[in-house]
């Protein structure tokens, strides 16, 4: 392993000095393999593939065989880079049990070869995420709007916005701290509670719509890269237009095909 690999522990010392943690989702070798000169910290193997990759409505659908499968396709592509590679458990994968839990994450790290995993859930998982970290498995949590409870939750909205609830979340943030945790992820919640919980906790908070207060930030790749033109949320700010430079060079490349410019003498043996 390259030493400058990003591991868990580098990762709790970058809080300890004040220094901002970047995460980017990230579903198969050629964006992995894109991502070694950028300087990104953690690429997150994220059960949005689902929804971004294969077309589905939730991530309730994702299997533990899609996540293996392109966790370790990731992690080919980033070869010597120094990313650290964190995959999600995907829905029903870890509920039945901790036993269940660390069988999961066991075949998440040896076939699809992650360097940690991420669990969704608050107290309730705290002690799965116990079996998990005293086996020797580095676990990430995920609260807030946790995308695999999103049929409980009632749709894609901000949660923690009441006192009971923003009290809720801080201790359950506490408790996956307390279970072993290295960092922990919260997802659309007010700003100010997300940097409650972040003064709070000893371990990294990854911030995805939480506001400016965490120890880091996540976004998923191809909404940074503007792949997906219909989906706007107000948490993603787009770094590029990449949907629209793809569909004009496909547009271009059949109208040469048509035209029988393309291949030419220059693209023939």
């Amino acid at each position: 392993m390259p030493h400058s690999r990003i591991s868990t522990t580098s990762l709790r010392q970058k809080k300890s000095r004040g220094e901002r943690i970047t995460m980017l989702t990230c579903y198969d070798a050629t964006f992995a393999k894109l991502m070694r000169s950028t300087g990104v910290d953690v690429l997150l193997v994220g059960d949005s593939l689902g929804m971004v990759i294969q077309g589905e409505d939730t991530t309730v659908p994702v299997t533990l065989d899609d996540m293996v499968y392109h966790c370790r396709a990731v992690v080919r592509g980033r070869g010597d880079g120094q990313a650290h590679v964190v995959c999600d458990l995907p829905f029903m994968s870890y509920h039945l049990s901790p036993e269940q839990a660390l069988q999961s994450a066991g075949r998440m790290l040896q076939d699809g070869r992650a360097e940690s995993v991420k669990l969704e859930g608050g107290t309730e998982i705290a002690p799965t995420i116990k079996r998990l970290t005293s086996s020797g498995i580095p676990v990430m949590g995920h609260i807030g709007l946790t995308p695999q409870s999103i049929h409980q939750l009632g749709g894609w909205k901000v949660q923690g916005r009441s006192e009971h609830a923003a009290d809720k979340l801080l201790t359950d943030a506490l408790a996956l701290e307390e279970a072993g945790a290295y960092a922990v992820v919260l997802e659309t919640i007010p700003a100010s509670l997300a940097s409650k919980i972040t003064n709070a906790l000893s371990i990294p908070t990854i911030g995805i719509g939480a506001g400016a207060n965490c120890d880091g930030q996540v976004l998923v790749l191809y909404d940074v890269l503007g792949m997906s033109p219909d989906f706007n949320p107000k948490f993603v700010k787009r770094y590029a237009n990449l949907a629209q430079h793809i569909q004009t060079a496909c547009s271009e490349y059949c109208r040469d095909v048509r035209s029988g410019e393309f291949p030419s003498d220059e693209h023939s043996h």
